[in-house]
C-alpha cells in the first residue's frame, strides 16, 4: 500500500506575523544569480538568500531550554523523540477554549506524538488568530507527562494560556523533557491514530526554540 506524507508546517515567508509584538521574518538575497554571474563560467549562476527572524516563527519545536537555563537545547535533542514517532490526534472542538485532562483519559499516549487539533489554524494569517485561542491547562500536561507523552503538538497560536503571566503547560512539558509544536495546521487530514509524526529543528547550540518542516506519514 502506498504511503502519504502530509505536511503539518505553516510557511514561512517574507513579512509574515507569527506573535503580535515579535518581528516579522525579512527575506532578502545575500547574492542574487544576477551578481553571482560574475564568480562563474558562463551559463552557470547560484541564488545564495537570507533570512533574518526570531526563533519562534512559523511552526516551530520548543526545547527544554526554551524555558529552563539548564535544560537541553536543540543540539542535545534526541532524533528518536523528535522522528519517527507513533503519533494519536485528539480531536477539541474549537468552542472548549480551555483543553483539561478529560480530553485525553482513556488514550495510550505512552512513546508517542500527542497532537491536539482544535481547528484554529484556519484563522491563521489574520487578526483573529491572535485572540481568544485554545490551549490546554495544567492538568492536561501534567495528564500528559505522567502517562509518557513524549511530544505534544497543537495547532492554535500557544499551548498556554497567555492572558497572563503564568506558562504552566511549558513549564510541565519541557521540564520532563517533553518538547512542544506550536501553531501546527492540517491535522484535519489525519487520522485519529496509526500514523508516524516527524519535527526536527536545525541543530544549534544554545537555541531553546527553531521552525520546523512537520510532517505525518500515513498508510
Amino acid at each position: 500500500m502506498t504511503k502519504k506524507l502530509i505536511d503539518l508546517s505553516h510557511t514561512v515567508e517574507d513579512g509574515m506575523i507569527t506573535y503580535k509584538g515579535l518581528p516579522a521574518p525579512l527575506i532578502c538575497d545575500f547574492l542574487s544569480r544576477g551578481d553571482s554571474r560574475g564568480h562563474y563560467d558562463e551559463g552557470t549562476e547560484f541564488h545564495i538568500g537570507e533570512i533574518k527572524m526570531v526563533a519562534n516563527t512559523g511552526t516551530y519545536l520548543d526545547s527544554p531550554f526554551h524555558r529552563y537555563s539548564d535544560g537541553r537545547d536543540l543540539s542535545e535533542l534526541d532524533l528518536e523523540r523528535l522522528a519517527d514517532l507513533e503519533a494519536v490526534v485528539v480531536r477539541v472542538d474549537e468552542e472548549a477554549m480551555a483543553i483539561n485532562d478529560t480530553h485525553f483519559r482513556g488514550l495510550d499516549v505512552a512513546g508517542k506524538a500527542v497532537l491536539v487539533h482544535t481547528g484554529w489554524s484556519r484563522h491563521w494569517g489574520t487578526d483573529a488568530y491572535f485572540e481568544g485561542h485554545n490551549f490546554l491547562t495544567e492538568d492536561a500536561a501534567v495528564w500528559l507527562r505522567d502517562n509518557g507523552a513524549v511530544l505534544v503538538g497543537i495547532d492554535s497560536y500557544n499551548i498556554d494560556d497567555v492572558r497572563g503571566g503564568s506558562r504552566p503547560v511549558h513549564s510541565t512539558l519541557l521540564g520532563a523533557e517533553i518538547t512542544i509544536v506550536e501553531h501546527m495546521t492540517g491535522l484535519d487530514q489525519l487520522p485519529d491514530s496509526g500514523f508516524r509524526f516527524f519535527a526536527v529543528p536545525v541543530k544549534i547550540r544554545g537555541m531553546g526554540t527553531f521552525p520546523v518542516r512537520a510532517f505525518a506519514l500515513t498508510d
